[in-house]
């Protein structure tokens, strides 16, 4: 899996950066065949993180705001790891 992490408005924090390669390595527990991951920071008026994971011919995204990055990515990582698995069982479906 390729794991992209953009920081836009504000300078590289390698604590942020660690944390959000963590969460997107996670990510495989829940589905196991996700080509890439994207994570943007944003210091707009808010704390910003999105996630874009995209999964065999599907885009998933989750995007979160709050005074702090660690709530922000906290937030947006469950969301995705939800939208994982319904994705993951609307395919067992089929």
């Amino acid at each position: 899996m390729k794991t992209n992490i953009t920081f836009r408005h504000l300078k590289t924090q390698p604590e942020l950066y660690n944390a959000a390669l963590e969460a997107a390595q996670s990510l495989n527990k829940f589905h196991d065949q996700i080509i890439s991951t994207d994570v943007v920071f944003k210091n707009d008026n808010d704390k910003t993180v999105e996630f874009t994971v995209r999964v065999q011919g599907s885009t998933l995204i989750a995007k979160e705001s709050s005074d702090d990055f660690y709530k922000s990515l906290n937030s947006a990582s469950d969301k995705i790891v939800r939208q994982l698995r319904k994705w993951k069982t609307k395919r067992m479906k089929i």
